[in-house]
């Protein structure tokens, strides 16, 4: 029996093993121009087998690319374009750097650290203090997420304290309870329009209408 895995490694397979194994016999010819005449024959066959490849601008110089790839580079013929080198197709990938500083707290991610560390270094105002404080209430949702119990406005303030380094001074009275009661609010009041008032239950959530069954005649 004749396994994949003990034949020969495909280049590329999305041209298959019989291009391939012709490159491969073409290689064999001692002529040049003769070995030239065979391969143009063969790049033919190889934009019938990828005809996506037409909408291509460079369509025929990309199925010469691939030609040289498919014969791993070792293919003497006169080609209508400069032979690629294996250096321009495999090349190491680009290093990654990685953030120096470490995360502070796991479950709140490095961009809440990054916002913390950025609200620091902005002078105080007003508008940083609401800044601050939606990303305090930011900050007790994702605490709540890993940690199902509940969490005090204390530890989220101090936490935010340090993630920026001790440079976050929190409002004087700040209570994150008043940060969700205002939201609802809010919503509450958008959604009075053609409603009546009563509309949203204290969890800002639409209540369910019952509807009135209507009297046996």
């Amino acid at each position: 029996m004749d396994y994949n895995t003990q034949r020969e490694k495909l280049m590329m397979p999305e041209y298959g093993r019989y291009v391939q194994k012709m490159l491969k016999q073409i290689k064999s010819i001692p002529d040049k121009e003769k070995r030239s005449e065979q391969v143009r024959a063969v790049v033919n066959t190889m934009g019938i087998l990828n005809p996506h490849l037409r909408e291509m601008n460079d369509f025929s110089h990309k199925l010469w690319d691939h030609l040289y790839v498919i014969s791993d580079f070792d293919l003497d013929i006169n080609s209508p374009y400069p032979p690629p080198t294996s250096e321009s197709f495999y090349t190491d990938p680009s290093p990654i750097e990685l953030e120096a500083s470490p995360l502070r707290v796991n479950y709140y991610g490095r961009h809440i650290q990054n916002l913390a560390e950025a609200l620091g270094q902005r002078q105080p105002s007003e508008e940083r203090d609401e800044m601050v404080m939606a990303l305090a209430y930011y900050m007790r949702k994702q605490y709540l997420i890993w940690n199902k119990d509940i969490v005090s406005d204390e530890t989220i303030f101090n936490d935010m304290v340090m993630l920026s380094n001790g440079r976050i001074t929190i409002p004087e009275g700040a209570k994150l309870a008043e940060v969700q009661g205002e939201a609802i609010r809010q919503s509450y009041f958008q959604s009075r329009n053609g409603q009546q008032r009563g509309g949203l239950n204290p969890n800002g959530f639409q209540r369910n209408k019952k509807r009135r069954k209507k009297p046996k005649q």
